[in-house]
């Protein structure tokens, strides 16, 4: 039978690791859902990855600066997902609205729509460091 300190690094392990599994499994299976087919046959990252190609062109420097410092509050583990999302709806606002470019307008108003409501607190104190007002996009926060 197990004694002392060796059974409690023994239940400690079982709980790490278990922990552990669910979490990676809770990511894994939301990355799963994303890239299932819906209805049109593309899945939210399939659309996700053409906007961001159907627009690249449209994109300049001072845009692609304002994405990088706005996603800058983002942990670095995330930023590169975090980047991508936002330059997918970014790309799809472009694309609806039929622009010529990509503008601090679009950014941001892709940046909101692309985060969920808890994270729009990073971007308004990001927004009033670079003195941007927000006030065109209140409807939208």
């Amino acid at each position: 039978m197990l004694h002392g300190w060796f059974l409690w690094f023994i239940l400690f392990w079982v709980f790490f690791l278990v922990g552990s599994f669910a979490i990676g499994g809770f990511f894994m299976f939301r990355k799963f859902l994303k890239k299932m087919p819906k209805e049109d046959g593309k899945s939210v990252m399939d659309w996700e990855e053409h906007y961001v190609n159907e627009s690249r062109h449209l994109w300049g420097p001072e845009e692609k600066v304002l994405l990088e410092d706005l996603v800058s509050p983002v942990p670095e583990l995330f930023r590169d997902v975090a980047r991508h999302k936002i330059a997918g709806k970014i790309g799809e606002i472009a694309l609806r609205e039929k622009a010529s470019k990509i503008t601090q307008d679009l950014v941001i108003r892709g940046y909101i729509q692309a985060t969920p409501k808890r994270d729009h607190k990073f971007l308004r104190k990001k927004l009033f460091e670079n003195r941007i007002d927000v006030a065109p996009f209140e409807h939208l926060f």
